[in-house]
């Protein structure tokens, strides 16, 4: 890596970097020493000084149904992460050489009738870092300086790593109002234990957090549910029903993707509740539509990401604020080159959030 200043005195790096590919249409991945990339005038170079493994990484990795329908490797992986600019193109001014950062992973195309009209988190033609371009799973990364966000310079950068994750729980969880109300959360993964943490936070009244693995139920209660149900061991929808008068919960934040817990997350919502699917089922799931939607009068969301720029403002205020902890859930720091040992952890659920450093 040969650092230089370049005509203005802008600093700039070139030379190779370590990074993590997906490097074939099936199972895995490989750590490759690849170019660092280069950036265009209204990018930025990042040196990542952490990166977390998120859920469709898994999904990237293992090679599943929805991978290979949307990825095409080779390429560098990854999407959450924390690190300091390094290089800055000639039309970025709001960002400086130096800055602490971490990144919107939607790019957007500014120009769809969903853009125009201020919804920029379903943007028809949005790409996601990391599984439609070049990812963060490296020591360095380059970026539209139009995604990033920028951080406390006192935030850890663990921390600082998993705020895009965490955007995807107070997304799922505040799309509606929880204050005062019971929230089901079905699935303990990283997401799920923030989406936990996040509905105390917002004055739910009861938490029920829904997962087949005792480590990640225990997490659960350190971020803050009020019950936490083995759905293998107890009937989750006669627990629900039983801690709400026969009534059923207000709000389902379903995180699982399974098809069995899905249909048990519409068999104990109550009538007229709110159910938020943030997962990515890879099967298609059987629904009872005229029970449990149609007579209930639910209403159904998919949750996609996170609302630009509200729910990063919201997520760094929760942090700051300390109103959400989220150290219990970050379990595990593994060098990058230990990436196997991470995405073990994760296909196993014996762990929370797994943060990599480059």
């Amino acid at each position: 890596m040969n650092p230089s200043f370049d005509r203005v005195g802008v600093f700039t790096v070139n030379g190779t970097m370590k990074a993590l590919v997906k490097h074939q249409r099936g199972p895995g991945a490989e750590l490759q020493e690849v170019e660092i990339p280069g950036i265009r005038d209204d990018e930025v170079l990042i040196k990542v000084k952490a990166t977390s493994i998120c859920g469709t990484d898994v999904h990237i990795y293992n090679w599943d149904e929805w991978s290979e329908s949307r990825v095409n490797p080779p390429y560098v992986f990854g999407h959450e992460f924390a690190g300091e600019i390094v290089e800055v193109g000639e039309k970025v001014h709001t960002y400086q050489v130096g800055d602490y950062v971490s990144a919107e992973t939607h790019i957007i195309c500014g120009h769809c009738p969903q853009c125009l009209t201020g919804k920029f988190h379903i943007c028809e033609n949005t790409q996601i870092i990391g599984v439609d371009t070049q990812g963060c799973f490296a020591e360095y990364v380059a970026l539209p300086a139009s995604n990033l966000w920028r951080n406390p310079d006192d935030m850890p950068t663990d921390i600082a790593s998993i705020q895009e994750p965490m955007g995807n729980a107070v997304h799922t969880v505040l799309n509606g109002d929880v204050a005062g109300k019971s929230v089901a959360i079905i699935g303990c993964g990283p997401i799920g234990l923030m989406a936990v943490g996040v509905a105390k936070a917002a004055g739910a009244s009861q938490v029920l957090a829904f997962d087949l693995n005792d480590y990640r139920l225990d997490l659960a209660k350190q971020m803050g549910a009020t019950k936490t149900v083995n759905s293998g061991q107890d009937d989750p929808v006669e627990v629900a029903k039983s801690l709400t008068d026969g009534h059923g919960v207000d709000v389902v934040c379903e995180m699982s993707g399974h098809p069995v817990a899905m249909d048990q997350g519409f068999k104990m919502i109550t009538n007229g509740g709110r159910v938020s699917i943030l997962s990515l089922p890879t099967k298609r799931v059987s629904l009872d539509v005229t029970n449990d939607i149609v007579f209930k009068g639910v209403e159904v969301q998919g949750i996609t990401g996170r609302k630009m720029y509200e729910t990063w403002q919201q997520v760094s205020r929760l942090l700051q604020s300390k109103q959400v902890d989220v150290k219990p859930m970050i379990t595990h720091h593994l060098k990058l080159e230990e990436f196997q040992e991470g995405f073990e952890l994760m296909n196993e659920g014996k762990c929370g959030k797994v943060v990599l450093h480059p």
